[in-house]
Formats: structure tokens, sequence, C-alpha cells
């Protein structure tokens, strides 16, 4: 029976997955390599990358963090300062608010403990694992400023997965390649030059205290000696390790080389250590990164290279494609530039262990903590693009915190599993209104579980998300509450909607919350169904889905909430996600009139410099289920500088970089490739006017 089910799973995913569209399969190899990234010069806030999805290496024009300190991220790296004196996490309280009558705790700032709800919010913070730079020196024995270099050019190589740069200093020139290992935290990086003999060009290290910023661009302190500590011991003639403190957080650095040089702390009291090659022109090493003492990590960077280019091919020729290059549309070049860069970045940046922050592995964004909300932007793609690999190793995340997601829930007096807003590689909440009054996210996992058991429906698909399914639905139905004044079950207040933009206790019955909040019982109730439970199990939802208020509407059209006052004068800013419940979505309680009517207006009306990088493919798919492909292309192109894309593919939309503008494009094309429940025809969200040729491959249809 077992293996009847599995054959029978694969019939149903070769039945999602469409060939090509135009004739001969794709030649993925040639659209990838036609956007090879060339730059000339550092862009001091886009740094080139190197990574595997959980470890990433930022660097400037030389291959390294010469004039520009960019990061060295992990999913592992967190620190946090100590306590104010005196307290301990667990003296935080939460706050009771009247709720309908309840006194319901929520996790809003402690009062009471204004110092601590401080240090919360502030901590655990991702930390920068430290700098990989070269000295260069003049031939006045001066360090050369990027001013100083000539000739200077950067290839980033997408489908091997190695940066070469190269410039001259002195008029003679200097080769460089960096690359990152496919399993290991770990880059290899072979440097060719005249100036290495000379001593004109060495390698340092550099490692920085933690800083309180927010949205640092350059993450750490390099200026502060005291806090943490430094030490190394030879493992070998050409091999070093490296011990780091920093408070509470303990991490190693392995640096291992190939040829004749000397290794030395700059100073007794120095972070900075300093590898200086001697009498040769070629020198190559490695340098790896592990929360534990590593043993047999030396591997020659050649090895690298050949498991980056190997790892790297897999990718590309696994999952879906697309090629645009038939297309009579001028715009078709740069929009496969943007995709093809985004699913460069999406690997390196956010396919690791754990939900990504809004700016990957790039620098931190909300002290590099993930939102529970940005998990479908972040992740939705992969499985369209049939890559649900990338997403399903973070998703383990509604397993691990499961715990905690009930105790959350049982605090509110509610029942099932509460999801957090904010958190890090650990399941405890930032303490904020926003975070405590947000639901939006709270249906995601019924949204992920669907879409993996669309592509694998077997018996352990659904064993794996049974729990989360049921908890996620059972607080979805109690938290809706019951008027018997107007006999429906309504949403709010206190509610923060999407656009964190009106007040959350005046706040009801917001439309994109009630629509993915339908969808999410309506697909428990499939859910329970195909689990065969008892018909007691599933009474509440029934009853919930069956009374839930409708749709907001005045005028004609859609609304953020129910009785929004001003709402085309005062509210068209932030997220449009009155148009997410039918494009996003799949459309549960939507007419369909109404709903082409309301996107009209938003089109019309909404301030587009003043929303984020995700509305707009948002707003194409909205676009593109109304029939109306000609408007998704054109808010894919919008000229916003909310929503552009720079020469690595780096995307504005939010705090520099924001990833989910870089997911969000991939989950619209994806849709408009591969389509859509009730969808028909090749590529249904292309204009069909003979201005776009769409050749694609392997897409997985959108709910």
């Amino acid at each position: 029976m077992k293996k009847l089910i599995n054959l029978l799973s694969l019939f149903c995913l070769s039945a999602l997955l469409p060939l090509s569209a135009v004739g001969e399969p794709i030649d993925r190899e040639a659209v990838v390599k036609r956007h090879k990234v060339f730059t000339t010069g550092t862009l001091l806030k886009s740094p080139a990358q190197v990574g595997n999805g959980k470890f990433a290496f930022g660097m400037d024009i030389t291959g390294l963090q010469t004039f520009a300190p960019f990061n060295t991220l992990s999913d592992w790296g967190w620190h946090s300062y100590p306590l104010p004196e005196g307290t301990k996490v667990e003296d935080y309280r939460p706050v009771v608010v009247e709720t309908h009558g309840k006194k319901i705790a929520y996790e809003l700032r402690d009062p009471n403990q204004p110092a601590l709800s401080e240090w919360l919010t502030q901590n655990p913070h991702r930390i920068n694992l430290g700098r990989i730079a070269f000295r260069l020196l003049r031939e006045d024995g001066k360090e050369a400023r990027e001013l100083d270099i000539k000739a200077a050019r950067q290839e980033t190589d997408l489908w091997t997965g190695v940066v070469y740069s190269r410039f001259e200093l002195n008029r003679k020139e200097v080769k460089v390649r960096t690359v990152c290992h496919p399993g290991k935290d770990m880059i290899g990086v072979t440097v060719e030059s005249e100036l290495l003999k000379d001593g004109s060009v060495s390698i340092y290290l550099d490692f920085p205290y933690a800083d309180k910023r927010q949205f640092p661009h350059f993450m750490g302190r390099y200026d502060t000696i005291s806090g943490h500590t430094s030490s190394y011991e030879k493992l070998a003639p050409n091999s070093v390790r490296i011990s780091r403190t920093m408070d509470d957080t303990r991490y190693y650095t392995q640096f291992d080389w190939t040829g004749q040089a000397v290794f030395s702390r700059e100073s007794a009291d120095a972070h900075k250590f300093v590898l200086q090659p001697q009498n040769t022109n070629t020198i190559s090493f490695t340098c790896c990164f592990s929360p534990e003492p590593m043993d047999k990590v030396t591997e020659p960077v050649a090895s690298i290279e050949q498991k980056s280019a190997a790892s790297w091919e897999k990718y590309w020729r696994s999952g879906a494609a697309i090629d645009l290059s038939g297309s009579k549309d001028p715009r078709w070049l740069e929009l496969e530039r943007r995709v093809v860069l985004s699913q460069y970045l999406m690997r390196v940046n956010e396919s690791g262990l754990y939900p990504p922050q809004e700016s990957g592995l790039v620098n931190n964004g909300w002290y590099g903590r993930f939102h529970f909300e940005m998990i479908w932007w972040h992740g939705v793609h992969y499985g369209l693009w049939n890559r649900m690999e990338c997403f399903d190793r973070y998703l383990n995340v509604y397993k691990d915190f499961m715990p905690q997601a009930l105790e959350r829930a049982k605090s509110e007096g509610r029942s099932g599993a509460r999801w957090p807003k904010c958190t890090a590689n650990f399941n405890r909440e930032w303490p904020g209104s926003a975070h405590a009054y947000l639901i939006w996210h709270e249906p995601h996992p019924i949204y992920f579980a669907e879409m993996q058991y669309r592509q694998n429906p077997t018996p352990e698909t659904l064993t794996k998300w049974k729990d989360i399914v049921l908890n996620t639905a059972d607080y979805m139905a109690d938290y809706l509450f019951y008027d018997k004044k107007t006999k429906q079950y309504v949403l709010g207040p206190p509610v923060v909607v999407v656009s964190e933009n009106t007040d959350p206790l005046q706040t009801i019955n917001p439309i994109f919350e009630l629509g993915y909040f339908r969808y999410g019982l309506r697909t428990a109730l499939e859910w329970a169904d195909r689990l065969r439970l008892p018909e007691k199990k599933t009474r509440k939802w029934k009853e919930v889905l069956s009374k839930m208020a409708s749709l907001p509407v005045a005028d004609g059209v859609y609304t953020t909430y129910e009785g929004i006052p001003d709402m085309w004068t005062k509210y068209t800013y932030e997220h449009p996600a009155l148009t997410g419940v039918y494009g996003m979505l799949p459309g549960d309680g939507v007419d369909q009139a109404t709903f082409k009517r309301t996107l009209e207006k938003v089109t019309e009306e909404w301030q587009f410099d003043r929303i984020w990088g995700w509305d707009f493919p948002m707003l194409a798919m909205a676009a593109a289920r109304t029939g109306q492909p000609k408007l998704a292309i054109d808010m894919l192109m919008h000229p916003s500088a909310g929503f552009q894309f720079d020469e690595h593919g780096l995307a504005t939309g939010g705090p520099f970089p924001y990833f989910p503008s870089n997911g969000a494009l991939l989950t619209a094309i994806a849709m408009m490739c591969g389509g859509w429940d009730g969808s028909s025809g090749d590529a249904p969200g292309f204009p069909k006017d003979g201005s776009w040729t769409v050749r694609y491959e392997g897409f997985v249809p959108m709910q």
C-alpha cells in the first residue's frame, strides 16, 4: 500500500510540473551566465557574496573586506549583553488588556520593567564573526586606500559560486578568487601577485565586539578592546585555531594556509591577527568558523572550488527555470536579470536552518531577528520553483517552537498554538504592540503544510504537519469572538493589521486577516478529512467558519477593515494588503467583481512611494488572478525607489537590502508561469499580445 501511495505521489507531482512551454528544454547555463555580475568598484552598502544559505561572506572590490568592513554571518552566531543588574528573563510579565470582556495577557512592553523590556528588545542579536581583509601598502609604505588601486574588476560567477577579483597596486596586478564551502561555514581564497613577495600585500583577521545598532551595514565595534577575548594556538605549521569569547558567546575560527608565511598577533591585547607571506607570488588560505572546536577541517581551496561548482550546478539544474530572451518587450532582460540574481541571493542567504532575517546574511535588520509573518515571502517561492528542500530546512521551526507556542496561547486564555511575531534562534517574543497584536502570520503553517502536501501527498507529510495544523486551527478558531448582536464571529479588537498603520484597539474585521483565517480554517477541515478526525474535533472550526464576518465593503470596494474612517484619504500607504486576499491568497470569501474594482482603485489611489518591496509582486499576483497580465508586468517593473535591484541583485523595499522583495518577485514569477488553482493555459500571468515569449519549465501551480 505504501509503495502505491508513493507511486501516486510521484504521478501527482509530475502532473504539476509542466515541461518547457515553448520548444526544447531551456539552456539553463546560458540563462544564468548571461547575468554574470561585473563591478569595477566597491558598492558601499552592497557586497558581493559567497555563501551556502546558513553562512555567508560579504566582500568589497578586493575579494575580501579591505576597504569596506562587510560582514561574515551565520545561523548560529548570536550574542546577548548581560542582563540589567538584579534582573532575570523570568521577571518579565505580559500586560493584561481587556478584550471582549476578558482579561488577556499580551506580550507588550512591561511598564514595571522598562530596562528588562529594552533588553528583551535588543537580545539576542546576530553577530559578525570576523573581518578578513588585505593590508595593502603603497610604494611609500603607507596603507592604500581604494582610490590608490587601479583597473579594478570583479566578477561573480553565479554558475560556480566563485568571485573573481583583480586590481592593480603600485603598477602590479593582484588576482583573487573567493569561494564558500557548500557544507561548512568556511571560505577559501587564492591570491596571486608579485606584491606578496615584497610585503606590500598581507592578510589580516580582525574580530569585533557586538554593538547595539538595530540596522548597521557594518556590524561590530572594532575599536573596543575590552569585553571580549581572542586567543590562538598553533595546530600545525600552517594552521591555527583562534578562540573567541564575548560575554556568554563562544566560537572558534580555524585559519589554514599553503606556502611560506608568518602568522602573528598584531599586539598583545589586540583582536587582529596578520598573515605575512614570505618569498612567494601565490598564497591560498581557508577560514572556517564554528560554535565548537573543529577537527579535520583542513581542505585545499581547489577542493572547495570544485565542491562549490558541483553544488551550484546541481542547484541551477534543479527545480524550475525561465527564459525570457524571445520577448519583444524591452524590459525582458532586466526582469530576467532580477529573477536569476534573486535565485542566487536567496540560496546564499536564505536556505539555512532558521527562517532568515529581512536582510539575510548581508547585515543586521531588527537585531538580526526573523519575522514569522515574513516567512511566507522568504520561502514560498522555493515550493513553487520545485525546490522545497531549501524551504523545508527552516520550516522545522514550527515543530521546534511548538511547546512555547502552546504555552503562549494558554497564557492568553486561548487554546491551540500562538506563533510569535519576531524572535531569534530560540522561541522568545520581542515584546511590543506590533508583536503582541499581529495575527496575519498565524495561518502560515497551514498554507505551508498544504503546499508541501500537494507536492508530496503521503502519510508522512500528514504526520509531519498534523499537530501543527490542528493546533494552529484551534488557536484561530478561539481567537475570533462571537458577537451576539451581529451573530457573527469577528476579528479584533485588538489587532495589528498587515500594514501596521491603524489603531489596534479600534480595528475590527481586517480584510486580509479575515480572508486568511477563512482559508486556514477551510484548509484545516480538509486536513481533518484526510486524517479522518472525529467530528467533535472540528465542530468549533466549522461553526466559526460558517458564521465568520464577511470581508468589509464600502461604496462597492473592499476596505482595510470594517468601518475604517477616511479609507481613501488617510490610509493609502503602507502595505495594500486588501489586494492580497485574491492574489497572494486564493480568495476565500472574495467577490471577484468587487475585488477587481478594489484593485483598480488601489492602482489609482495608493501612494506607491510609501509601500514596501513585496507589495509590488503582491499587486502583480492580484492582477494576474483578475486577468490583467499587463498590469502584473507593470507592477513587477514599477519605477518606485522601493522596488529596485542593484548590480548584485540586492533589493530595496525596506531597510537595505530587503530580501522579501527578492522572494516576492520569485513567487510572482512562479505564479505567472505555473498558474494557480483554476487558471488555464501556458504562463497565464503573462500578456498574450506577442510582447512576451515565455519559456519555462518545472513550476508548481499556486493554491
